[in-house]
């Protein structure tokens, strides 16, 4: 799905990150963990094209992102920030926005439009507020409209940038869930994870960044039988008989 080649990001022309080379899978998530500062929200912007490569060429199944045009790339991949305006809008007017990259001129959706809103509610749960006011819903509630308004955008791939940020622990969980079953279904799942034992436990893979560079890249067992994440954040990853992760200082 996603291929990077010796990327290197950053702002202004000056790197955050060099050199980093992975790929990021149909059917998998793939997490970026890291110190603070470490690059994890350039590398993800830079992913969907909201910043420009300073080095190196990210290929998105087989091509180059930067041959996309800008809808059509927002047609294969579907980006979440960490930050947005809360507007004065429906549930169901913000999930419709998702299907602005296939509006023609008139901006009038179609009956096919109309449908995928409707699938991408159902998916994430959130008809049920259809006719209520975003700014009415909880924290969590939000994140799910959002979610459902990139799924309503299509594509093969979403990418997210600290989504459970702000969020419960319930509802942290419910999104991670969420985010399971979409990569289950076949999406490509790029996502900016704080908390280490939610990235082990739910990556198939993960990108560990720090100094400049791409430290690892492994599958969450191997980074917890070798360690790196220990001698990264210098803290000790434990698993419990049940196999779930947890940190201890």
């Amino acid at each position: 799905m996603f291929e990077l080649r010796q990327v290197s990001v950053g702002y202004d022309g000056s790197p955050i990150l060099r050199n980093v080379a992975f790929a990021a899978q149909s059917g998998q998530i793939t997490t970026l963990v890291g110190t603070n500062g470490c690059g994890k929200t350039t590398l993800l912007k830079t992913i969907a094209r909201q910043l420009p490569l300073l080095e190196g060429d990210i290929e998105l199944n087989g091509r180059s992102i930067r041959a996309y045009d800008r809808k059509e790339y927002a047609r294969a991949a579907a980006f979440m920030p960490q930050v947005r305006n809360i507007p004065e809008i429906t549930v169901r007017g913000l999930v419709s926005h998702g299907r602005f990259p296939y509006l023609g001129l008139s901006r009038q959706m179609t009956a096919k439009d109309r449908e995928a809103v409707r699938q991408a509610m159902e998916a994430t749960g959130v008809q049920q507020w259809a006719d209520r006011d975003l700014r009415e819903l909880s924290g969590g509630e939000r994140q799910r409209v959002y979610l459902a308004m990139a799924l309503a955008q299509g594509g093969d791939a979403i990418l997210l940038d600290e989504p459970t940020t702000y969020l419960d622990v319930s509802a942290q969980f419910e999104l991670l869930e969420l985010l399971r079953t979409l990569a289950a279904q076949g999406k490509a799942v790029i996502v900016v994870l704080h908390d280490l034992a939610q990235a082990l436990q739910y990556s198939d893979r993960v990108a560990v960044l720090g100094d400049g560079r791409l430290i690892a890249f492994d599958t969450p067992q191997h980074l917890f039988e070798q360690k790196i994440l220990d001698s990264v954040f210098n803290v000790t990853l434990c698993r419990a008989p049940e196999g779930t992760y947890y940190l201890k200082r």
